[in-house]
């Protein structure tokens, strides 16, 4: 059930259908005749519009975030496994033409090739099912093994959990999968902006994994006012730290991490 209302909230609450909503309530309220009321959704649509378009807002949204876990230093010696979580792949295209096309967090994949490469006793796990609610994509664990061998990784190295569908169901499959043994170093690797949520998700389920962050999203010398990036970078920012922001609140207020902002 949560997985099913938090996709139905957020087709809402993303701020390209939010302005789309409120443009469409103030058209009917001007075909109503109430005309303030049109006047005035309208004006907070494009208010909303500028702000995450073309602002830095989105950027100073995803800061906190991306800053919050750091890569260990130094890097442990040897690892038992390097977890990479899904969500970088073009799912609903590698069904239809049966490649492994990335999307814009698709930089995960690559550091877990690399660090394959500087681990190669380790164990490559990817974790991602198919977690679109319209769409019908194939599930990142079914895609990475095509992009992971061509980059070099055995195939007998990996490990693969193909149902989860968010990021709680990654720590929970993935901790079922695995069983873990006390003593062992796990590196977790997904997007910096999504670090928080994952280590709050994974220390939950009883897993300790080490934050490995990578596909930052901002350099972190964004300053207060107009975005030096383009508008539709910009507006890609703020969708993606508005609801990374939702998703940590949420599932603290659902008792499925233990902090609104989880710590290293």
């Amino acid at each position: 059930m949560f997985y099913y209302l938090a996709k139905i909230f957020w087709l809402v609450a993303e701020p390209v259908s939010l302005i789309a909503v409120i443009l469409a309530a103030g058209l009917a309220a001007t075909a109503l005749g109430w005309r303030r009321l049109g006047v005035a959704a309208t004006a907070v649509a494009l208010f909303i519009l500028v702000v995450a378009a073309w602002t830095s807002v989105g950027a100073l949204m995803l800061h906190p975030l991306e800053s919050r876990f750091a890569r260990p230093d130094p890097a442990p010696s040897e690892v038992a496994g390097i977890i990479v979580l899904g969500g970088g792949f073009e799912g609903a295209v590698n069904r239809a033409r049966g490649g492994y096309e990335l999307n814009d967090s698709g930089d995960r994949f690559v550091e877990a090739a690399v660090l394959a490469r500087r681990y190669p006793e380790a164990k490559v796990v990817v974790t991602g099912g198919s977690g679109s609610l319209l769409l019908e994509g194939e599930p990142d664990a079914d895609s990475a093994p095509r992009l992971l061998v061509a980059l070099g990784v055995e195939a007998g190295r990996l490990v693969l959990e193909n149902r989860s569908r968010n990021t709680w169901e990654n720590a929970q499959f993935t901790r079922d999968l695995l069983s873990p043994q006390p003593g062992q170093k796990w590196l977790l690797v997904t997007s910096a902006f999504h670090m928080p949520r994952s280590m709050g998700l994974f220390r939950k389920a009883g897993f300790d994994v080490l934050a490995w962050p990578s596909d930052y999203k901002t350099s972190g010398d964004e300053r207060p006012g107009l975005s030096m990036d383009n508008a539709l970078d910009s507006l890609g920012n703020t969708s993606t730290a508005i609801r990374e922001w939702i998703g940590l609140f949420a599932y603290w207020l659902t008792g499925r991490i233990d902090s609104p902002l989880p710590s290293p």
